[in-house]
C-alpha cells in the first residue's frame, strides 16, 4: 500500500498537525455515522499528542477511544498503556470518551484477551482512527520480532479481535488487535520521532522478512493508506 510521510521541524507541530488531523477524522465520522472510534498506542512518544488532542473540540461523547496493545498489568501499574492515556488524553474535554480497555483481571493473559474481543467487537469494523507507533527492533503494536504468535498476528486471514503475544523484547505478557482488525482503519498513521527512528523506518522499507520487522506488513499490506508523522 502506498504511504505519505509528513515532517515537521519540532514535536510540538507534529503534535498539533497530528491532533488537527485525528480530530478532523473523528468528527466526520460523528457526522455520517454518530460514533467515532480511536485506537492508540502507548511508549512515551504519543504523550504531546495525546494532550494535544485532548484540548480539541469534538463530540467527545461519541468517541469510542481504545489501545492498539497493551501489556497484561493492571491500571494502576507503571507500564500500563491504559494508565498512560488516562493521565494524557482522557481528560479535560476528552474525559467524556468512553474507554474501552483491553486489560481485563482475569487469571490468564487468554481470557483477557477474549474478553477484550468480545468487548471491543460492536465497533472497529473498521476503526475510524488508528495511531501506531514503532520501536527500535521494527515492531508495531505487539507484532515482535520472534513473538510467540507472531505469524499468526500478521496473517491477514486471522480474524479481527485482540490476541495474546509473548516476545523477548515485549517484557510482560502482551495483548494485541490483530493486523486485520488494524489494517484498514480509515485513518491509518504512524507516529515516530527522533533520527533513529527515521534509519529504521528506512530500513523497514527495504526488502526483507516481515517477521524480522514487522511493521513492514502495516507498510506493504495495510489496506489503507499510511500517513507517517515524524519529526527530529
Amino acid at each position: 500500500m502506498t504511504s505519505s510521510l509528513h515532517a515537521f521541524e519540532t514535536k510540538a507541530d507534529l503534535a498539533e498537525a497530528l491532533a488537527e488531523r485525528v480530530a478532523d477524522a473523528l468528527s466526520a465520522a460523528i457526522a455520517e455515522r454518530g460514533t467515532a472510534s480511536l485506537a492508540v498506542s502507548g511508549g512515551s512518544t504519543p504523550k504531546a499528542f495525546f494532550q494535544t488532542l485532548s484540548a480539541k473540540v469534538i463530540d467527545w461523547p461519541s468517541v469510542i477511544i481504545t489501545l492498539v496493545d497493551e501489556r497484561f498489568v493492571p491500571p494502576d501499574h507503571e507500564r500500563s498503556n491504559e494508565k498512560l492515556v488516562h493521565e494524557n488524553l482522557i481528560h479535560g474535554p476528552a474525559a467524556a470518551a468512553r474507554f474501552a480497555p483491553l486489560y481485563y483481571p482475569t487469571a490468564t493473559v487468554e481470557e483477557a484477551a477474549a474478553t477484550a474481543t468480545r468487548q471491543t467487537a460492536g465497533f472497529g469494523t473498521p476503526f475510524d482512527v488508528v495511531i501506531l507507533g514503532m520501536g527500535n527492533d521494527g515492531h508495531t503494536a505487539s507484532f515482535f520480532p520472534g513473538g510467540s504468535r507472531l505469524e499468526e498476528a500478521l496473517s491477514a486471514d486471522t480474524p479481527r479481535g485482540v490476541m495474546t503475544m509473548e516476545a523477548e523484547g515485549a517484557g510482560e505478557p502482551r495483548l494485541t488487535f490483530t493486523f486485520s482488525s488494524l489494517a484498514d482503519a480509515r485513518l491509518l498513521a504512524l507516529h515516530i520521532e527522533g533520527e533513529g527512528k527515521k534509519t529504521v523506518l528506512a530500513e523497514a522499507e527495504a526488502p526483507g522478512p516481515e517477521t524480522q520487522m514487522p511493521i513492514r506488513a502495516i507498510l506493504r499490506r495495510a489496506s489503507s493508506p499510511v500517513e507517517i508523522y515524524w519529526a527530529p
